[in-house]
C-alpha cells in the first residue's frame, strides 16, 4: 500500500490539476463555494467565469448572507440546479462567519451532503477521511474489481485507501487520475501509476456500467412581449426555476410563431417554443433588454433571447 501511495503522489506532483484556483487557497468558504459549484458544472466553466465572478459580488460568508436573493440567483444563472444557490446562502446566513471542521456538522447544513462535507474536510482541513465523487469512485471500483457495488462499500474502499501521511493529496491525486486516465470509455492504463495493483485492468470498462438514463421529454411554450426595450418576464413558481424570472407560459398561437430549441434540465429534454404577444394582463415584471444578461433569469430564458434580441415590438 506503501509503495501505491507513494506512485499515485508522485503521478499527481507531475500531472495533478494544480492550477485550479480553488486548489491554491487555505480559505475554506473558496474551496466550498468550488465544491457546490462543480456539482454538475464542467470545470473549465467555473474556473473561467462562475467561480472568480461570484467570489467577486460575494467575498465572504458573511457579504453573501447579507445578499438578496436576487443578485445570489443572477451570479448564478446559467450554471443551473438553482437550489444550489439558495442552499449556499442559507448555509452562510446560518454559519456568516466560518463552516464547521466536522463532516457531522456540516451535513446538517442546506445542500452539503456527505460527499461535500468530506470535500471540505480533507481539501481545506488535510483530514485523514476519504473524498468519493464520480471519478475517484471509478478508480476503486476498478481498482479493487468490484462489481456492482454500493456506495457504502466504495466509501469503504475508499477509506482503507486513504493515505494518512498525505490525505488531502492523496484524495485530490484519486480525483485527476479519474478525471485523465481512468477515464468512462478508454482509460489510459498503461499510463496510471496504480496498474501494477489494479485488479480490473484486463476489463476495465465491466467494473463502470451504468444504467442508461431514462429522460422525460417536456413540450414548453413561451411569450414574448417586448414595449419600450423592455420584456416582460413573470417570477416562477415551479420547482424547475422557482423564484427566477422566466418567459411568461401562454397558449400558442401558430401565426406569432418565432421559434423552437432544445433544452436539456436534469432528467428532461425540453422542447421550447417562442411566440410574440401583442399584449400580456398577467403580473408581469419588466426588465430593460440591457440589464436582461444581468437579472436573475434562468438559462433557458437566456437561450431564448437570441430569437427576440433583434425582435421589437412597440
Amino acid at each position: 500500500m506503501k509503495d501505491l501511495h507513494k506512485e499515485l503522489l508522485f503521478w499527481y506532483q507531475s500531472n495533478g490539476r494544480h492550477q485550479l484556483p480553488w486548489r491554491n487557497t487555505e480559505n475554506i468558504y473558496h474551496i466550498y463555494l468550488s465544491e457546490i459549484m462543480l456539482q454538475q458544472t464542467q470545470v473549465s466553466r467555473v474556473k473561467s467565469e462562475y467561480y472568480p465572478n461570484f467570489l467577486e459580488k460575494f467575498p465572504s460568508l458573511e457579504i453573501l448572507a447579507k445578499a438578496s436573493e436576487d443578485d445570489v440567483l443572477s451570479a448564478w444563472s446559467g450554471l443551473g440546479y438553482y437550489s444550489r444557490a439558495r442552499n449556499l446562502q442559507k448555509t452562510a446566513q446560518l454559519m456568516p462567519s466560518s463552516l464547521p471542521n466536522t463532516q457531522e456538522e456540516l451535513i446538517k447544513l442546506p445542500g452539503i451532503g456527505r460527499y461535500t462535507a468530506s470535500a471540505i474536510c480533507s481539501f481545506g482541513h488535510n483530514q485523514n477521511i476519504p473524498v468519493v465523487d464520480t471519478n475517484i469512485a471509478r478508480v476503486i471500483k476498478r481498482h479493487f474489481a468490484l462489481l456492482n457495488p454500493t456506495d457504502k462499500t466504495i466509501w469503504e474502499y475508499a477509506k482503507s485507501f486513504v493515505n494518512s501521511q498525505e490525505p488531502r493529496h492523496h484524495n485530490l491525486a484519486l480525483m485527476d487520475l479519474g478525471s485523465l486516465i481512468c477515464l468512462p470509455k478508454k482509460p489510459l492504463c498503461q499510463e496510471c501509476p496504480l496498474k501494477s495493483k489494479c485488479q480490473g485492468k484486463e476489463e476495465p470498462e465491466l467494473y463502470t456500467q451504468t444504467k442508461k438514463k431514462v429522460y422525460e421529454s417536456l413540450e414548453l411554450f413561451y411569450g414574448v412581449y417586448i414595449k419600450n426595450n423592455s420584456i416582460a418576464l413573470q417570477i416562477s413558481k415551479e420547482r424547475m426555476y422557482k423564484n427566477m424570472l422566466v418567459l411568461p407560459t401562454i397558449d400558442p398561437i401558430e401565426e406569432n410563431f418565432l421559434g423552437s430549441f432544445k433544452h436539456s434540465y436534469t432528467k428532461y429534454r425540453l422542447n421550447v417554443n417562442l411566440y410574440s404577444l401583442d399584449n400580456i394582463d398577467d403580473d408581469i415584471v419588466w426588465v430593460n433588454l440591457e440589464e436582461f444578461d444581468s437579472a436573475p433569469i434562468s438559462s433557458l430564458t437566456k437561450k431564448a433571447q437570441k430569437y427576440f434580441k433583434n425582435f421589437n415590438m412597440e
